[in-house]
């Protein structure tokens, strides 16, 4: 199925394992809780057990460098999309109210990005991704 939306993550491809999984998951949450028509209906396995629902649609995560990572910021805000950040300090903190005071203590221009996650129609996405090669 063809969905309407696309979502996309963008990790630094300098991350390390432990790294690259944090980040999508903490991406994708926060797209999730911004965006809830991303989140599907609940699951149930044939013996009647309910399971949490899960994204509804593909998410699609794309490497890139640090150059890349900005260049590909700047286009979701260009656009005016509200878009999921995670920097290098959130490494570093353990809680919520941590992790929202070292984003708000760099300006826009300055966050350390390690990742993005955007939530968008499919053709406003493949612009502000345009050139990145899938994360491998």
């Amino acid at each position: 199925m063809i969905y309407p939306t696309k979502t996309a993550l963008v990790l630094r491809r300098d991350l390390l394992p432990w790294q690259i999984a944090n980040v999508a998951a903490f991406l994708t949450g926060g797209l999730a809780g911004t965006y809830p028509q991303l989140v599907g209906e609940p699951y149930r396995d044939g013996s009647g057990r309910f399971y949490t629902p899960l994204i509804r649609e593909p998410v699609f995560v794309y490497g890139a460098d640090a150059a890349e990572l900005a260049r590909t910021h700047q286009r979701a805000l260009s656009r005016t999309l509200r878009i999921a950040v995670y920097t290098a300090p959130l490494f570093k903190t353990s809680n919520d109210a941590d992790n929202r005071a070292a984003i708000a203590a760099q300006a826009t221009e300055a966050l350390d990005l390690v990742g993005i996650g955007v939530h968008a129609e499919r053709k406003v996405v493949d612009k502000v991704i345009n050139g990145l090669k899938f994360f491998v």
